[in-house]
């Protein structure tokens, strides 16, 4: 049987083997049932799926296209980094810096920030739907209507000028127009945010910005700061101008900007009566002081000129212009009782060589006669005056007089100006009080023009009278008490100084700090006199009196005569010679920092646009409603295509012969 085996179980392998693909088949027919229903399961799920997707892209599309048209109905103003505004904009008042700081040229060289904001006003408006343009320049003051915006660069009110801005002042004429103007306004102040300008400190701004937050409708603010890289500039201004015998004595400064680097040779003309002549200038850093004295023509009695450097990055900033009448004699009273000091001062007030110079002394007890009309320097070495005294001293410092006050040797309870002194003090046996800090930029101890000290240190005292009151020390003793303080009194300045030259005082007499403190207060007295040539664009003094006509007589440069009472220049004023020179402040580098600007303007919630007048930015302000209209266009037409029916597809395949097609 054992041979059998082999056979019976390839039979029954035999046999087995339909069996088992019988139930391969059943299995397989089973898995690709339960495959079928999972696909159609899952298909189903799909499409639901995607229905809902595109039930939500519809309604998404239709809700912006609502939203779209809703907001393009409210008009809205997008600018640039100024952000965004609602609905439209009827008035627009511009204010306008017009100052000299604003001719300077951005970085590209080619028009200045002036030009560069103007021009980018103008484009603006255009997009603003026809809104009311006000300009407020710096200059005028005034407030006037602009017909259209493309006259906005055509105007005199827009051109260049030699004036300072007053911000405060401009924003309160804002406010003030606004207050009788309905409708939406925008307050557009356009500056390079000169801090000299601006003025965050001045208390004006409290009254300007409560008035513009309670107009009935508040008006939105925005700052066009002119700021970022400038082209390379330098300037050049006339600090002060006298005659002296036949010639004129110019004090001038010439500068650049704080991160120009070495040695340069600056051509310097000279104009005067219309002869021109050139010299060349060494400057060596970032400034340089220095005296220019012109010879007159003999016998000249009145003349004028002018001083210029090459033309630069502010072409504003670099002329200087003078003027000067006949020689006139400086007189200096000493009222002092007789002796070493009154000696001393009569000799540093009216030294052997100068022609011009004489000097009075005045017994103090005979000050009630004190005349003063035709004086520059009044020394008082006694008690200080009082009643009638008191008022004309008062007087001649109001009038730009200069009075130099000195120990009188005993102590009083009586004051001028608030200041008295106190009593008599010596230094302890074998000691001095000596100079040790002095102001080397300001006063009648300043270093001089070519930046040599004086020898202030070398001044010794065993005796002084100390100053005592409100006023400014520019010159310290060892021990910190003050040795000389000033208070300004309008146009003059009284001066305290704390020592006499008489040796049992201290070694003043010698004339290291004597001679030099007395000749300068001397020149700046004397400047009151010379003061009627020359004056400030913009000041008081450079305004028409009744009756007066405007003439310019100086031929430098390309006038505006529409701008004349804005310009620098020399001027006859009537039967008066002027010589107009931009403010001093203007040649300032200082910017108003962002918080200056967030305290002056507290509460109003400006907008700062800095760099508005660099060349390439965007437009300071832009209607776009027709971006939403097309907007609203887009998601309408999208909405459109997703609601379209989807396209039936017949079935390709064949049909048993007797069925009914179906879709």
């Amino acid at each position: 049987m054992s041979f059998l085996q082999p056979f019976l179980l390839w039979g029954l392998l035999a046999a087995s083997i339909p069996i088992i693909i019988h139930l391969l088949n059943k299995r397989r027919h089973k898995t690709i049932k339960w495959a079928a229903m999972q696909f159609l399961l899952k298909a189903t799920r799909e499409s639901r799926g995607k229905k809902k997707l595109r039930h939500i892209l519809i309604l998404t599309c239709r809700a912006l296209g609502i939203a779209a048209l809703a907001t393009a109905a409210a008009r809205p103003i997008v600018s640039g980094l100024l952000g965004w505004g609602n609905g439209r904009v009827d008035v627009v008042v511009l204010l306008l810096d017009r100052s000299t700081s604003m001719e300077l040229k951005p970085g590209d060289g080619y028009d200045s920030r002036r030009k560069v904001v103007v021009e980018k006003v103008r484009d603006t408006l255009k997009d603003l739907g026809g809104a009311r343009l006000v300009l407020i320049d710096s200059a005028s003051g005034q407030a006037q209507d602009v017909p259209s915006p493309e006259a906005l660069t055509d105007l005199s009110s827009t051109a260049a000028t030699d004036t300072a801005t007053d911000l405060p002042a401009l924003a309160t004429k804002a406010a003030e127009f606004l207050a009788e103007t309905p409708g939406r306004a925008e307050v557009w102040i356009a500056t390079d945010l000169q801090a000299s300008n601006w003025k965050a400190d001045d208390e004006r701004w409290a009254s300007a910005r409560a008035a513009l937050t309670a107009l009935p409708q508040k008006p939105s603010i925005r700052v066009l700061g002119l700021t970022g890289p400038t082209a390379s500039n330098t300037s050049l201004r006339l600090a002060s101008s006298r005659r002296s015998g036949d010639q004129l004595v110019l004090d001038m400064e010439i500068s650049r900007a704080e991160n120009a680097r070495g040695t340069v040779n600056i051509p310097l003309t000279v104009n005067l009566n219309g002869s021109r002549s050139t010299e060349s200038l060494t400057l060596n850093g970032q400034s340089l002081r220095f005296q220019k004295r012109i010879t007159l023509p003999t016998g000249s009695d009145t003349g004028h000129g002018w001083l210029s450097i090459p033309a630069d990055g502010n072409e504003r900033d670099n002329a200087a212009f003078f003027a000067y009448g006949p020689n006139r004699p400086i007189k200096s009273i000493v009222v002092a009782p007789s002796g070493e000091s009154a000696g001393y001062l009569q000799l540093s007030a009216a030294p052997p060589g100068f022609g011009n110079q004489s000097v009075t002394r005045l017994d103090p007890a005979k000050a009630a006669t004190l005349a003063t009309s035709d004086t520059s320097l009044v020394i008082w070495v006694a008690p200080l005056p009082t009643g009638p005294t008191a008022d004309v001293l008062q007087s001649f410092l109001a009038a730009g007089g200069q009075v130099l006050f000195l120990p009188p040797g005993q102590g009083s309870d009586t004051t001028f100006l608030d200041l008295k002194w106190s009593q008599p003090s010596e230094a302890p046996l074998g000691k001095f009080f000596i100079l040790k800090d002095w102001n080397h930029d300001d006063g009648p101890l300043r270093d001089g023009i070519d930046g040599t000290q004086l020898p202030a240190d070398r001044l010794r005292a065993i005796k002084r009278q100390i100053p005592i009151g409100d006023a400014a020390p520019l010159a310290r003793w060892d021990d910190t008490e003050p040795f000389l303080v000033r208070r300004i009194v309008e146009r003059g300045t009284a001066w305290f100084a704390g020592s006499i030259p008489d040796y049992t005082w201290s070694n003043l007499g010698d004339a290291d700090v004597l001679l030099p403190l007395i000749q300068r207060l001397v020149a700046v007295g004397a400047e009151r006199f010379d003061a009627s040539y020359l004056t400030t664009v913009g000041s008081e003094g450079s305004k028409l009196l009744p009756g007066e006509t405007r003439t310019r007589l100086d031929d430098y440069g390309t006038p505006d005569p529409a701008n004349a009472a804005y310009e620098a220049g020399v001027f006859k004023l009537g039967d008066r010679l002027l010589a107009f020179n931009r403010p001093a402040a203007e040649d300032g580098p200082e910017v108003a920092s962002k918080e200056a600007l967030d305290t002056s303007l507290s509460g109003t919630g400006y907008t700062l646009f800095e760099q508005a007048g660099k060349p390439g930015d965007s437009a300071v302000s832009k209607d776009v409603w027709r971006a939403f209209l097309i907007a609203m266009l887009f998601f309408l037409i999208s909405e459109a295509i997703l609601c379209l029916p989807k396209k039936t597809v017949e079935s390709s395949l064949p049909t048993r012969p007797g069925a009914k097609a179906t879709a």
